[in-house]
């Protein structure tokens, strides 16, 4: 991994070598005594509003019990160092991603972003922190997404920015592994919406019509249509006149309820839905009442997972279970992947060489290889430069009339990652 050079350290790497006298509240609880050097700034950039805001719902919570970690500071070298998280709303836009994240580096003068949640987010987040050589962890978009659409490959790479997720060879997998256990065409509607997610799924090359050529399924495009819209029957259209059986895709939650409610009212019917990015949600399924029973998507974390958190200890199924206890909403996948966002940054920050030098932070980033809560992250041995891939599988969402909750998220898929357990097998779709 290529280090910054000092050509490229900006003047707030400059600046931020001053240690930051006094103590520091994280948590509203004053830092013990001890803690006398500089503070370390972690941004961490995610949607809170607008029509990603569901990948943003656990933010308050996972931030909390962070911040109740780090009560005490972390200790790098025998010396204990207070640590800031500082919080951005992106409002679900990309150029409001693009700011904030300007304001973390260039304002707040922090000493690593970490930003979550669909490329819309993390790709011109990780933009601005590749231009100004500022350290840089994203999550939750599929890899290809995030280096394909920012001008790099697998050999080349980036400077700053290191990203760990799955990818569309993975996804794929999944989906094609559960449609392969019913009786289908193979012909596989694309919902390809007019963003960085519908433009890096509809690829050629690297997305869905590849790879689900290569598993023998044949993708009708959706064409790109535009994000919020009111009226997919052109869409369905297209579906139904290709006799499409299978659907997939990754549109915005609130579009696939407008797709899903349109394409049963106008008579499309395929056998299986996997939907990824729109149905990873409760919300987002019981706004479709019944007809979200079967749909199926990726799951990416559950409570079923056989991880544990780095920080605290706790199973995957024990935070599930603190989570919804402390918020009263069922848990979400996004709960794992932002504690383990924190988990990378923590054990980052206490192997850094140099406090406060961007190119230590960034050697140390690029020697993780770390055990957490949504299973191994590492780039140190990842084939993919900048790239470590967490396991994935699949599911459907089941209707429990008589549960805690109207859906629950069932695994029916896992060849992909034998280690996580199923709990029932691939239904069809019925109408």
């Amino acid at each position: 991994m290529a280090l910054l050079t000092t050509q490229t350290l900006t003047r707030r790497h400059i600046l931020k070598g001053a240690a930051a006298a006094g103590a520091l509240s994280v948590t509203g609880l004053a830092m013990p005594a001890v803690a006398q050097e500089r503070t370390f700034k972690i941004g961490y950039v995610s949607p809170r509003s607008g029509p990603l805001a569901l990948f943003g719902q656990a933010d308050e919570f996972v931030l909390g019990t962070i911040r109740t970690a780090l009560g005490n500071g972390i200790e790098i070298g025998g010396k204990v160092y207070p640590v800031e998280i500082i919080a951005k709303d992106t409002q679900s836009s990309a150029n409001r991603a693009a700011e904030v994240t300007s304001e973390l580096i260039l304002t707040d003068e922090v000493d690593l972003v970490l930003v979550s949640s669909a490329p819309e987010t993390v790709n011109p987040v990780s933009d601005q922190c590749e231009l100004n050589g500022t350290p840089c962890i994203s999550t939750v978009a599929p890899w290809q997404a995030w280096m394909f659409n920012r001008g790099s490959n697998p050999e080349k790479g980036f400077e700053s920015t290191f990203h760990f997720f799955w990818g569309f060879e993975d996804i794929i997998s999944v989906f094609a592994n559960m449609w392969d256990t019913v009786s289908t065409n193979r012909k596989v509607g694309g919902l390809f919406p007019n963003d960085e997610d519908g433009r890096a799924w509809s690829d050629e090359t690297n997305g869905a019509p590849a790879l689900l050529g290569a598993r023998k399924y044949g993708v009708v495009p959706s064409g790109f249509y535009r994000n919020l819209g009111d009226d997919f029957s052109a869409v369905i259209k297209t579906f139904k006149d290709a006799g499409c059986e299978l659907v997939t895709g990754a549109p915005l939650p609130p579009d696939f309820t407008t797709f899903w409610t349109q394409a049963r009212q106008q008579g499309f019917r395929p056998k299986a839905a996997s939907i990824a990015k729109a149905i990873l949600f409760p919300a987002a399924v019981e706004a479709l009442g019944d007809a979200g029973h079967n749909l199926s998507s990726e799951i990416w974390w559950s409570p079923s997972h056989p991880f544990r958190s780095s920080i605290s200890g706790q199973s995957a199924g024990e935070y599930a279970k603190a989570y919804s206890e402390g918020t009263g909403k069922q848990w979400t996948q996004p709960v794992g992947f932002t504690h383990a966002l924190f988990e990378v940054a923590i054990d980052v920050l206490k192997r850094v060489t140099e406090p406060g030098d961007p190119g230590a932070t960034i050697a140390a980033i690029s020697q993780t290889s770390l055990q957490t809560i949504v299973g191994t992250v590492d780039w140190k041995n990842s084939a993919i430069k900048n790239v470590a891939k967490t396991p994935l599988v699949g599911g459907q969402w089941r209707r429990t009339p008589n549960g805690p909750n109207a859906y629950d998220l069932v695994i029916t898929s896992n060849q992909t990652a034998p280690e996580i357990p199923v709990g029932g097998d691939f239904e069809e779709l019925a109408y």
